[in-house]
């Protein structure tokens, strides 16, 4: 009873043109709503405006602005959310029209990153996209204190306020930027530490069930929730094959349609885990209608994050929820390699873990270097490249057995040339491709 008490009264603003067809509004305009969901607002009306372009001073236009100013007023709302990210100057044209607060995408979702970061380092990249997202918009925070002349000597104290404020911003900004240089570095060093296990990265958009898979193959106790961005951190778990080797499962978090830019900068540490992983596990919630063009997104995040040179096996979820089970048999003809699962239920993971072993058993690559007694000294950096499997001296030589995955190759070659071929006399590699 008290959360729908503070629930604030919204109302969701959509716009069509040419770059935005009329059919996908509505489902844009429903993904807001489980946004505003999410962040705490109830959604009480929708406003849809169809231009050629964008207007540059109102988004919709002034008189689509005066008729929503309007409909502020007659139902009492406490804040607007447009779809489209927003101009200072086109945010601050509607909020002093309506006289209510103004929310664009970017900030909506910056609003539910703030409420669910739980880590240090959730906390820090939220600060640091909050901020980025604030800079630009400072203009005109501290008008009610300028002077109305202008010239030399009579600069107003809210233009020496609006100074302040940003290089206070950008100081603050610089500091964030090094904690997460620094969180980067510990996570490396955490990464060299699982160098040797295969990483399988659990991505896709947002709240399709990535955590509830997570779950259900590791008991992870992941949390999970029936909203958006559920969880911001990337989480990392054991699993035991059957085989009785053992991967490593990587949550991350959940991608999104129009996610700014910024966003993705800010979580770079986050997504590193994603980028180290052998195996990205696509999930995809193949009840929602929209389901393609979401696949199409994160496909999108992925080749931003140069993510796409990785293999992906598509798992198509929630397939115990699905109204047309025909459907299931197109995606098996039209989406290989793909796996069908219902996490929740556990239907169909022993598949999924029989595809990822196999997965596992592909990218294992064996090599034998060949030492002269005189490189001894080089096997501790070897073992900084590559897992030693086991080390063999014989009368002038040394033979040291290494194995490395398949997306560590072109890395884990060029550091052993690197290292080894200055002083390459009686070294040797030779070459055993076959997995275990």
């Amino acid at each position: 009873m008290l959360e729908a008490e503070i629930k604030e009264r919204a109302i969701l603003v959509g716009l069509i043109t040419r770059k935005t067809p009329s059919w996908r509004i509505a489902d844009y305009l429903d993904e807001l709503e489980l946004l505003a969901d999410t962040a705490g607002a109830e959604v009480l009306e929708r406003v849809v405006q169809e231009r050629e372009r964008k207007d540059p001073a109102f988004m919709i236009g002034r008189g689509k602005a005066e008729e929503l100013a309007r409909m502020t007023k007659y139902l009492d709302i406490d804040l607007v959310i447009f779809d489209d990210d927003l101009t200072p100057a086109q945010a601050k044209n509607i909020e002093n029209l309506c006289g209510v607060k103004i929310v664009d995408r970017s900030g909506l979702i910056l609003d539910i990153f703030a409420k669910h970061a739980r880590t240090r380092e959730a906390r820090t990249q939220v600060e640091l996209a909050q901020l980025k997202y604030l800079l630009p918009r400072l203009t005109g925070q501290w008008r009610h204190l300028e002077r109305q002349v202008g010239g030399i000597g009579v600069r107003g104290p809210g233009e020496t306020q609006l100074e302040v404020d940003r290089r206070l911003i950008r100081k603050r900004v610089g500091v964030l930027e090094k904690e997460l240089e620094k969180i980067s570095g510990q996570r490396e060093i955490r990464r060299k530490n699982r160098r040797s296990l295969f990483k399988v990265a659990l991505i896709g958009y947002t709240n399709v069930g990535k955590s509830t898979l997570l779950n259900a193959l590791t008991n992870a106790d992941v949390l999970v929730e029936d909203r958006l961005f559920a969880t911001l951190d990337a989480t990392v778990r054991s699993l035991e094959l059957p085989d009785r080797s053992q991967v490593l499962l990587i949550d991350t978090v959940g991608f999104i349609r129009k996610l700014p830019h910024h966003l993705i900068a800010s979580f770079k540490s986050t997504l590193e885990e994603a980028r180290d992983a052998d195996l990205l596990l696509h999930v995809i919630d193949v009840t929602q209608s929209c389901y393609l063009e979401q696949m199409a997104t994160v496909d999108t995040v992925v080749k931003e994050l140069h993510l796409d040179d990785r293999p992906v096996l598509k798992v198509f979820n929630k397939i115990d929820l699905l109204e047309e089970p025909v459907l299931l048999g197109r995606l098996r003809e039209t989406e290989q390699p793909c796996v069908m699962i219902s996490a929740a239920r556990g239907i169909q993971l022993s598949q999924l873990i029989m595809r990822i072993q196999e997965y596992a058993r592909a990218s294992l690559r064996f090599e034998s270097l060949e030492l002269a007694v005189a490189q001894a000294a080089l096997i501790g950096q070897i073992y900084e490249i590559a897992d030693v499997i086991q080390i063999h001296y014989e009368d002038a030589r040394i033979l040291v057995d290494i194995k490395f995955s398949a997306a560590q190759e072109k890395r884990v070659r060029a550091q052993l040339h690197k290292l080894l071929t200055p002083q390459s006399g009686g070294m040797d590699i030779q070459h055993d491709h076959s997995c275990c």
